[in-house]
C-alpha cells in the first residue's frame, strides 16, 4: 500500500500494517475538522500495488507528484513501513535533522536510552 505520508515522502506498507494503522485512523473523531482533513488527504491518497517479476512498483502522478519525486528516488526502512524520498528532499532533510538526531534526549522517546 503506497500513501502519502508526512514530510512529502511516500510511505509503503504491508497491507496487513496499513489495515491496522487505518483502522486507528478511522477511530479518530469525525467530528473534528483536522482529522477529517486527514482522514480524507490519506485514503484518498492510498494506492495498492504489488511489485512486479523484477521487483518494481509503479507509483502513481499524484503521489509522484506529492513526493517531488524526479529521476533518484532514496528507499528508507522506517521499523514498519518504507518511506520513498526525492533524493535531493532526504538530503535536505538530513542535513537539517543530523543535529537534533545527534543530540536526542529521554525526552524524545522515553525509556529507549
Amino acid at each position: 500500500m503506497v500513501t502519502k505520508g508526512q514530510d512529502h515522502c511516500l510511505y509503503v506498507f504491508p497491507r496487513a500494517e496499513f489495515e491496522q494503522m487505518a483502522r486507528k485512523v478511522a477511530e479518530a473523531p469525525f467530528t473534528n475538522d483536522a482529522v477529517r482533513a486527514y482522514q480524507r488527504y490519506l485514503f484518498a491518497g492510498t494506492d495498492e500495488q504489488r511489485p512486479d517479476g523484477q521487483g518494481r512498483v509503479l507509483i502513481a502522478p499524484e503521489l509522484r507528484r506529492y513526493a517531488g519525486l524526479t529521476k533518484e528516488c532514496v528507499v528508507v526502512g522506517a521499523f514498519t513501513r518504507l518511506e520513498i524520498w526525492d533524493a535531493q528532499a532526504w538530503q535536505t532533510y538530513l542535513d537539517e535533522h543530523e543535529d537534533g538526531y545527534a543530540t536526542a534526549r529521554e525526552e524524545v522517546i522515553p525509556g529507549v536510552f
